[in-house]
Order: C-alpha cells, then structure tokens, then sequence
C-alpha cells in the first residue's frame, strides 16, 4: 500500500467521490484527473491549471465520452490508475520520498 500526502488523499477521495456520483462502477484515470484538478493546493493541481485544465472541461469530457451510468457504488481502480500510483511512487523514491 502506498502513503500519500494531505493533498493527494484529497484528490483520490474527490475521485472516488465522481466516479459514485457519475454512476460509473471504476475509479478511471479520468476521474483521478477530475480529482487533481478540483483538489485545488497541490503542485499537480497547478501545472494542470497553468496548462488550462479545470476540473469543469475534465467533467464535460467524462460525461460527453463515457456519459452517466447506473451504478450505485464503486468497486476500485481500474488497471491504469493502479499503473499511475505505481509509477507516482517510484518517481517519489527517485527523489527520496517515501509517499505520492
């Protein structure tokens, strides 16, 4: 299992949040994009403001290419967020961190 930080925590919780809300039954990467862009304080939250990412036009673009499902709870990550996480946490061994 992987420690994350404060503002990490955050942004996957606001993921699993979207994905429950929009009815979807995964937590995809692209509601973990959601989830960083809303999350607001942290430096991905920042470079993806900077480059004109909010977490609105994340939304439309979910909902436009997947749309709303039926779903009624979540049943974890998908294959790709569990690949982001894992490469998040080598990159922050690289540098000498233990957590994402």
């Amino acid at each position: 299992m992987y420690k994350f930080t404060g503002r990490a925590s955050e942004a996957i919780k606001i993921s699993n949040e979207i994905a429950k809300e929009l009815g979807h039954s995964y937590v995809g990467t692209e509601h973990l994009l959601y989830g960083l862009c809303l999350e607001g304080m942290g430096v991905a939250s920042k470079v993806l403001e900077n480059q004109n990412v909010s977490a609105q036009n994340v939304l439309e673009k979910i909902e436009e290419l997947i749309g709303i499902g039926t779903s009624k709870e979540t049943f974890g990550f998908t294959p790709r967020v569990k690949r982001v996480l894992e490469i998040s946490f080598r990159e922050s061994k690289k540098i000498g961190l233990d957590y994402i």
